[in-house]
C-alpha cells in the first residue's frame, strides 16, 4: 500500500510520544513492503534528510504558534495527502480530525485517526484550547473511517460518553539495546548510578512535583530530568529553581542518548497526569528498570504489577519511594523481571505495527 502518517512534529522523532509511534511505525511498515511518507513540520526536520529508516520525509511549513502549529500543519498535510491519493492515512491528535476527512475527498483513502489522550485537561490550555479539544472528540467519531486509543481507559472513555467504539493499539516498548554509554560520560553518570526522569516539561507532567520531592532524598545520587517544552519557559525557570545542586537538567534528548540514559538507570520515574499510553513509560519498562509512575488509571493500566505507584500530587509518596529504593537496590532487583515480562507480553512494535497495518487496510483488527 501507499501509505501516510501526518498529524506529528515528524522524523527522525524529536519530541514526544507520536513522534516515536510514527518513527518507529513508519520503518516497520515500510520493511514490509509497504510505501510509506511522513508528514514533517519544517522546524523539526534534520536538514537533506529525504528518507529516514525507509520512510520517506515530506517536510511542509506550518504557523509556529502555540495554537496554530499542530492545526496548520495538518490542515496542510490532509490537502497534499489528498492530492497524493495514499492508499490510507494515519492521522495522529484528536485536535485534526477537523482536517482528517479531507485525504477522503479524493475517493480512495482510508482515514485512521489516533486520539491519543483527552488533551483538553492539560493545564497549558485557554478556555478556547479546551473547547476546541471538547469539539474535536465529537468529529473524531464522525469524520474519518477509523479511530485507535492507545490505552483502554480511553477506549472506555469514547464508549461511554459517545457510545462510539475505537480500536485499541498500543506503543511498543522493546528499543534495540544501546550500544554504549557516551551520553552518560557527558553528563559524568555512571550506569545504575542515577534516578531518571523523562516528559515534557510542562505542568500536567510534574517535574515541579518530583524535584521536590528529591529534595527530601537522602544521598548523592543525581536525578536526570531530561525534557523541555516550547511553550513553557516560566513553568521551567520555575523546576529549576526548586531543584538542589544533585538536579541535571541536559534538556531534550533523543535517539541513541536518550535509549542509553534510558537503558542505566538505576530509577525512572513517570509523573504524567493527563495522557493515554505514554511511549516512555512503556519503553522504561521494556529496558527492564525500576520504575515509579504517578498513580494515574492510564499508567496502571500499562505498569500494573510491573512498577510501584505513587501520589503526584504528594511528593512525601515519591521521596519515600526513592529513598527505599536506593537504599537497598537489591530488594527492588525483582521488579527489572517484571518490567522486562509485562513489555514482552503487551507491549512489542511489531504486535503493534500488525495491529496498524491490518486498521489501514480495512482488516478487521487483530486482537
Amino acid at each position: 500500500m501507499r501509505l501516510a502518517i501526518l498529524g506529528t512534529r515528524g522524523i527522525p522523532a524529536r519530541y514526544g510520544g507520536f513522534e516515536t509511534l510514527a518513527e518507529e511505525l513508519s520503518a516497520r511498515l515500510a520493511a514490509r513492503g509497504h510505501e510509506v511518507t511522513v508528514y514533517t513540520r519544517t522546524r523539526y526536520a534534520a536538514a537533506g534528510v529525504e528518507t529516514w529508516r525507509g520512510a520517506r520525509v515530506r517536510v511542509l511549513p506550518t504557523i509556529p504558534t502555540k495554537y496554530l502549529d499542530t492545526v496548520a500543519h495538518g490542515a496542510l498535510s490532509a490537502l497534499d495527502a489528498a492530492l497524493e491519493r495514499y492508499d490510507a492515512v494515519l492521522v495522529c491528535n484528536a485536535i485534526n480530525a477537523a482536517s482528517s476527512f479531507v485525504p477522503r475527498l479524493s475517493g480512495r483513502t482510508r482515514v485512521v485517526l489516533n486520539v491519543d489522550g483527552l488533551e483538553r485537561h492539560r493545564r497549558k490550555w485557554s478556555a478556547a484550547g479546551k473547547a476546541a479539544y471538547r469539539i474535536s472528540e465529537r468529529l473524531s467519531t464522525l469524520l474519518p473511517d477509523t479511530v485507535v486509543s492507545d490505552a483502554r481507559v480511553i477506549q472506555e472513555y469514547y464508549r461511554e460518553r459517545y457510545g462510539f467504539p475505537t480500536v485499541f493499539i498500543p506503543y511498543g516498548g522493546d528499543l534495540p539495546a544501546p550500544s554504549g554509554t557516551s551520553a552518560l560520560e557527558v553528563l559524568g553518570l555512571r550506569p545504575e548510578g542515577y534516578v531518571l526522569y523523562v516528559s515534557r516539561l510542562e505542568p500536567e507532567n510534574n517535574a515541579l512535583a518530583v524535584v521536590e520531592a528529591y529534595r527530601k532524598v537522602p544521598g548523592t545520587v543525581p536525578l536526570v530530568i531530561v525534557g523541555d517544552a516550547p511553550y513553557a519557559r516560566a513553568y521551567i525557570e520555575r523546576v529549576r529553581a526548586a531543584a538542589d545542586p544533585r538536579v541535571l537538567f541536559p534538556g531534550a534528548i533523543y535517539g541513541e542518548g536518550y535509549r542509553e540514559l534510558l537503558a542505566h538507570a538505576a530509577v525512572y520515574v513517570q509523573a504524567t497526569e493527563v495522557g493515554g499510553t505514554h511511549p516512555a513509560l512503556v519503553e522504561a519498562l521494556g529496558y527492564g528498570r525500576v520504575v515509579c509512575y504517578h498513580h494515574s488509571a492510564e499508567n496502571e493500566e500499562v505498569a500494573g504489577g510491573a512498577a510501584l505507584a505513587f501520589d503526584g500530587r504528594r511528593p512525601e509518596t515519591l521521596s519515600g519511594l526513592l529513598a527505599r529504593i536506593l537504599d537497598d537496590p537489591a530488594a527492588f532487583s525483582v521488579w527489572k523481571e517484571r518490567a522486562r515480562e509485562r513489555t514482552e507480553e503487551r507491549y512489542r512494535w511489531d504486535d503493534v505495527a500488525s495491529r496498524y497495518e491490518a486498521v489501514l487496510e480495512g482488516r478487521p483488527p487483530i486482537s
